[in-house]
C-alpha cells in the first residue's frame, strides 16, 4: 500500500481531494454515473422488450429510457463544468505547496542544485501549457479516459448474470490491449530524466522567444529563426523520446487482434447458442449482447497520456516538499531559531570569519578554504579577486544563505549560527549583481515591506534616483501607465533599496558589483553617497573597477579560497604584489580634478 501511495497517479487524484474535497467528490461521482449510464441504458432496453414480449406496461422502462437520455446530454457538460474548476483549483493548491516547499527552506542551496533542475522546472512550468495542456483543459481528457474503462467494467458485470466465466473472458481479452499495445507504458515511461530533460530545453526556447529580457539580441542578432529552429528540434526530440514509450509494433497489433476475437467469438456464440435453446429469453439476450458490446469500452478507457502529463508536476510537487523538508545534501539546514540579533545591539556590527572553510552541495572543489578575515565595525571593506575566488560566496555565508563546513563566522564575537536567522537577515541588506526589477511600482521596488513615503523619497535621493518616477509609477511597460528603466536607473533604485533599508535598521551594507551597470564617473559618484548614507553601518563592496575599490577603507584580494593580501589601497600599491598587478592591468584611465583639487583616477575597464 505504501508503494502504490507513491505512484504519481494516486498522489494527482490524492491532490484533487486536497486542493477541493467536494469538487473531488462530485467530478468523481458523475464521473461513475456517467460510466453506468452504458449498463443501465442496457438494462433498459432489456425492460421494454420484455414488456412488448407479455403485453405489459411500457411506462416505466421508457421513463427509465428518458431519464438515462435526458443523463447521457445533461452529464457530460456538467461534469466538464465542475473538471475545469477542480483543475484550476488543483493547480492553484500546487503552486501553493511548491512556493511553499521552495520558500521554506532558510538557505537557498535546493534552487541553485543541478539535481533539482529538471523537478523545479516540471513543478514550475507544469500549467502554462507549453508541452502539455493546462490542468483544467486535461481534467476532460483525462475523464475521457476513464470514463469508458467504468462503462466497460459496468458492462461485464451484467454479463454475470449470463454465466459467470463470460466477463472474466471479456475483460481479459479487451484488456489484454493495454498491455499488448503498451498503452499501460504511456504513464509509467512518458515522464523519465531524458524526457524531463529535453522538456526543460524546449521550455528554455521557448522562453527566449516570448520574454521580453532577451527580446533585443533576438532581434539584432537575428537569431529568431534559430530559436525557433532550436525550439523545433528539442521539442521533436521531447516527442521521440515519449513517442518511444508509447510506440505500438505489429507483432502485439497481431496478439492484440487474436486476443479480442479470441474472447469475444467465444463469449457470442455461447449467448446464440443459450439464445437458439431457450436457456435465454429475447429481452436477456439483448441485454447481454449490448452489455457485450460495451465491455469494448475497456480498450479505449484507462489511464491515458492526459492523466500522464497532470500526474507527473503533482509527483514532482510531493517529492521536491518532501525533498526540501528533509535533511540531506540538497538543502542543508539552516537553523532558524537563535539569539535574537537585537542582543548584538544597534549600529554597525564587527565581522570575523575564522578558518572558514565552505564547498556546494553539488561542487567537489572547496570554494572558501581557512580563509580567516576581520572586518572592524563601521568601516568599509572591498574584497577584489579574480571570477569564481570566492567573493559573492563570502556575502551569501554572511546572509546565512549557506553554513560552512568548517570554521566559523562571528558577528560582534557571536557564532552567526546562534543568532535567530530572520533577525539577523534584518539588520543586512544587500545589492547583489543579480538583483530583483519588480513588476511593481517605484515605491514597492525600493520598500517591499513598506517605508514611510519620506523616507522611501531619501533612500532614491541618496542613491541618485530621486527623479526616475513617481512613487505609484509601475517600472514596467504592461501596465497603465508604467515605465521601464535603463539598466543604471535600475541599479540605482537597487541601492536606494539598500540606502532604506540602513534607514529602518541594518547595520550591515553587502554589495556585490553594485554599479557594474553605470558609468565609472556615475560609479564613483554613487558609491561616494553609499558610504556617506550607510557611515554608521559596517560596509562590504564586492567590485572589479578600483576606482570604486580604492575609496573603501581597506581592501582584501581573495585568491584561491584564502585572503592572501590585506591592506589599505596605498598599503596595496606600495606592497606590490597581487593587488597592484589587478589595478595596472586595468587598462585604461583619465584623470580630472574634482571641486576640492584632489585628482581622481577612474579606471574605466571592469
Amino acid at each position: 500500500m505504501a508503494r502504490m501511495g507513491r505512484h504519481q497517479q494516486i498522489i494527482f487524484f490524492r491532490t484533487l481531494f486536497r486542493a477541493s474535497p467536494v469538487g473531488a467528490g462530485l467530478w468523481w461521482g458523475l464521473l461513475l454515473v456517467g460510466g453506468l449510464i452504458p449498463a443501465v441504458f442496457a438494462l433498459a432496453t432489456g425492460s421494454v422488450i420484455r414488456a412488448v414480449e407479455s403485453d405489459g406496461s411500457l411506462a416505466g422502462p421508457l421513463v427509465v429510457i428518458g431519464v438515462v437520455f435526458v443523463a447521457m446530454q445533461v452529464i457530460g457538460p456538467v461534469h466538464s463544468a465542475i473538471g475545469q474548476n477542480l483543475g484550476r483549483l488543483a493547480a492553484d493548491w500546487m503552486n501553493d505547496r511548491l512556493l511553499r516547499a521552495t520558500t521554506a527552506p532558510r538557505g537557498i542551496a535546493h534552487l541553485e542544485n543541478p539535481d533539482l533542475a529538471a523537478e523545479l522546472s516540471m513543478a514550475r512550468d507544469f500549467d502554462l501549457g507549453i508541452t502539455a495542456p493546462p490542468l483544467f483543459v486535461s481534467m476532460s481528457f483525462i475523464a475521457g479516459g476513464l470514463r469508458p474503462l467504468i462503462a466497460g467494467v459496468a458492462s461485464a458485470v451484467i454479463l454475470f448474470g449470463f454465466a459467470w466465466w463470460a466477463p472474466l473472458v471479456l475483460v481479459a481479452g479487451w484488456g489484454s490491449t493495454h498491455w499488448l499495445l503498451k498503452e499501460s507504458g504511456v504513464w509509467k515511461d512518458r515522464n523519465t530524466d531524458p524526457v524531463r530533460d529535453a522538456q526543460r530545453h524546449a521550455d528554455y526556447a521557448y522562453r527566449l522567444a516570448v520574454d521580453a529580457p532577451a527580446s533585443k539580441e533576438v532581434r539584432l542578432f537575428g537569431l529568431a529563426e534559430w530559436i525557433v529552429d532550436r525550439f523545433a528540434r528539442r521539442r521533436q526530440h521531447l516527442y521521440d523520446l515519449q513517442w518511444e514509450a508509447t510506440r505500438l509494433r505489429e507483432r502485439s497489433v497481431l496478439s492484440s487482434l487474436l486476443a479480442v476475437a479470441a474472447a469475444n467469438g467465444l463469449v457470442f456464440w455461447r449467448l446464440a447458442v443459450a439464445t437458439a435453446d431457450g436457456r435465454v429469453d429475447i429481452g436477456d439476450t439483448v441485454v447481454y449482447f449490448i452489455s457485450a458490446i460495451s465491455v469494448s469500452a475497456i480498450a479505449f478507457g484507462g489511464l491515458n497520456w492526459a492523466l500522464d502529463s497532470a500526474s507527473a508536476p503533482a509527483a514532482a510537487v510531493e517529492r521536491l516538499a518532501a525533498q526540501l523538508h528533509a535533511t540531506d545534501s540538497l538543502s542543508p539546514p539552516i537553523d532558524s531559531e537563535g539569539i535574537p540579533s537585537a542582543a548584538l545591539g544597534a549600529g554597525a556590527h564587527g565581522v570575523h570569519f575564522r578558518d572558514v572553510s565552505f564547498t556546494y552541495p553539488s561542487a567537489s572543489a572547496p570554494v572558501l578554504t581557512d580563509l580567516s578575515l576581520g572586518i572592524t565595525p563601521g568601516t568599509s571593506l572591498a574584497i577584489v579577486g579574480q571570477n569564481g575566488a570566492g567573493k559573492t560566496t563570502l556575502a551569501k555565508l554572511l546572509c546565512r544563505f549557506y553554513d560552512p563546513q568548517s570554521g566559523r563566522i562571528e558577528i560582534d564575537g557571536a557564532d552567526l549560527r546562534s543568532l535567530d536567522v530572520d533577525a539577523w537577515r534584518a539588520r543586512v541588506t544587500a545589492v547583489f549583481q543579480d538583483f530583483v526589477r519588480y513588476e511593481l511600482p517605484l515605491r514597492d521596488n525600493v520598500a517591499p515591506l513598506g517605508a514611510p513615503d519620506e523616507m522611501i523619497l531619501e533612500a532614491l535621493a541618496e542613491a541618485g534616483a530621486d527623479d526616475l518616477a513617481d512613487l505609484d509609477t509601475p517600472l514596467a511597460r504592461g501596465y497603465e501607465g508604467g515605465t521601464d528603466l535603463s539598466g543604471g536607473q535600475w541599479q540605482r533604485v537597487a541601492l536606494a533599496r539598500a540606502i532604506c533599508g540602513v534607514k529602518q535598521g541594518a547595520g550591515l551594507v553587502l554589495l556585490d558589483e553594485p554599479t557594474a551597470q553605470l558609468d565609472v564617473r556615475g560609479e564613483s559618484e554613487i558609491f561616494r553617497r553609499l558610504l556617506a548614507a550607510t557611515s554608521d553601518c559596517t560596509t562590504i563592496l564586492v567590485s572589479h573597477r578600483f576606482s570604486t575599490v580604492r575609496l573603501a577603507d581597506r581592501i582584501a584580494v581573495v585568491e584561491g579560497g584564502k585572503v592572501i593580501e590585506t591592506g589599505t589601497h596605498d598599503e596595496l600599491i606600495a606592497l606590490g604584489g597581487r593587488y597592484r598587478t589587478m589595478y595596472e592591468l586595468q587598462a585604461s584611465r583619465f584623470a580630472e580634478v574634482d571641486e576640492h583639487g584632489e585628482e581622481i583616477v577612474y579606471d574605466t575597464l571592469s
